[in-house]
């Protein structure tokens, strides 16, 4: 597990996962526990890098009713602290 910073979700994130009584907790922590989601193998392999190092890290999960949703935790500063991490939808990227 990683420090996420300040947790932001945006508004249309927030409202497909109410609407879809899905919720934001179960995604949020599988990003959090290393769990990457739909991304590709490159992509998992740079994730499990930025854990290490301080990058940048995207997770792309799918909802039981098919939405796509990322989680992207900004890049540490030079102190090793990471800002924030945001849900959002693709579309709002």
């Amino acid at each position: 597990m990683f420090k996420p910073g300040r947790l932001v979700i945006t508004c249309g994130a927030n409202t497909v996962l109410a609407n879809e009584g899905t919720g934001y907790i179960i995604p949020l922590f599988r990003h959090l526990s290393g769990d990457w989601g739909d991304v590709c193998k490159e992509d998992k392999e740079a994730n499990n890098q930025a854990v290490k190092d301080g990058g940048r890290i995207l997770s792309d999960y799918t909802t039981k009713k098919g939405t796509r949703i990322w989680i992207i935790t900004e890049a540490a500063d030079e102190a090793g602290v990471r800002s924030a991490t945001t849900i959002l939808l693709p579309e709002e990227y």
